[in-house]
């Protein structure tokens, strides 16, 4: 009969470098999926930004001014800036150390109801 003495620590040993392997995985995909929410976050706020200065009566380049400073303001680069008479388009990005750069895209449209108020 062999000596199987210590094999229970090999395999203890195996299982611990596979769980840490899926935990670092997990941990990659959490913190980028929280990278990708802070990116459309952005977008979001640039977007509303932006639109709320046109519906003010501001020139385009006054609410791409201010879509670029609340872009910053949330951790990401403003990477373009449509701005027509009803709505403003944003693109943004943000970069992950060490992993990908996510780009997202918002929309917001400036509702001219004359019906509106008191």
């Amino acid at each position: 009969m062999r000596n199987e003495r210590g094999s229970a620590t090999v395999a203890a040993l195996g299982l611990l470098v596979v769980a840490v392997t899926l935990a670092l995985g997990l941990v990659r995909v959490g913190v980028a999926e929280v990278v990708a929410r802070r990116a459309q976050t952005a977008a979001d706020a640039s977007a509303l930004a932006a639109a709320d200065q046109l519906a003010l009566g501001e020139p385009p380049e006054a609410a791409r001014v201010v879509a670029e400073e609340v872009a910053q303001a949330n951790g990401a680069e403003l990477v373009s800036c449509v701005c027509g008479d009803d709505e403003a388009v944003v693109g943004v990005q943000v970069t992950q150390r060490g992993g990908p750069t996510l780009r997202r895209r918002a929309r917001a449209v400036i509702d001219a109801c004359t019906t509106c108020g008191p």
